[in-house]
């Protein structure tokens, strides 16, 4: 059985179809690429997986239950946990404190264990993305590239089953890049399934066996990335080159 089966998903705002008949499934252990134009509804899908947006129409099936349109942090608290293009920290908070803040919520406290506080889990939070030389500097302090691996650890200390990750790279430089691309590969290594949507085709690419395109709120290709590459369609609509 499949971990996420989202069947059939569409979502109307006003005459614009955002999202229209979207139809996919991940496997435990995978990590699946989104690609498409601005636009092309990625964003929003992720929404409607995550709770933040009802769908028109179709389900959302996470580890066989219906989850569809379920609050947020209900389905966070399921072990369904994404980061967001836009990073929100507590910009006043030191950071080892904004990880301590998922730790609190009813997920967070279930998954530590009992020979662990939360004071030691989010630091171990903050050592997997290389941010623990930091924990005590104010959010608002970070670079952009550091808030990026901040949000990171405040989704992992869910410890998902799950993780949806909105243009992780997005903003970072090539060393912040490929410094993200190892601490997403550390983490596949230690068993996390992941969904990324990323517009940085080659760091994605280093990730993923499997790929989705999405034009104009629809899936129009999906494949390896090889077979991407060489998609007419895909070059046409949403490179104009090869990948």
């Amino acid at each position: 059985m499949p971990l996420l089966e989202v069947e059939n998903l569409t979502k109307r705002f006003g005459g614009l179809i955002a999202v229209n008949n979207v139809s996919f499934n991940v496997d435990e252990g995978e990590i699946l690429g989104i690609i498409g134009p601005n636009g092309a509804g990625k964003t929003t899908l992720f929404n409607l997986i995550t709770g933040y947006i009802k769908p028109d129409f179709g389900k959302v099936i996470f580890k066989g239950e219906d989850i569809t349109g379920q609050p947020p942090n209900k389905i966070a608290n399921k072990g369904l946990v994404r980061t967001f293009q836009i990073v929100r920290p507590f910009r006043h908070l030191p950071t080892i404190a904004n990880v301590l803040v998922p730790l609190n919520s009813p997920r967070g406290r279930k998954r530590i264990e009992w020979v662990k506080t939360p004071e030691r889990k989010a630091m171990d939070m903050l050592e997997d993305v290389g941010l623990s030389d930091l924990m005590l500097e104010p959010a608002e302090n970070l670079s952009h590239g550091d808030l990026k691996r901040l949000e990171m650890a405040r989704a992992m200390a869910l410890e998902p089953e799950l993780l949806l990750l909105d243009e992780p790279f997005g903003g970072l430089n090539p060393v912040e890049t490929e410094y993200m691309i190892k601490t997403i590969q550390r983490l596949h290594l230690d068993g996390h399934t992941m969904v990324i949507v990323e517009h940085k085709l080659h760091a994605l690419m280093k990730l993923v066996k499997r790929v989705i395109v999405m034009h104009y709120g629809e899936i129009i290709a999906e494949g390896t990335p090889e077979e991407i590459a060489k998609n007419k369609k895909v070059i046409g609509v949403y490179l104009g080159r090869a990948i």
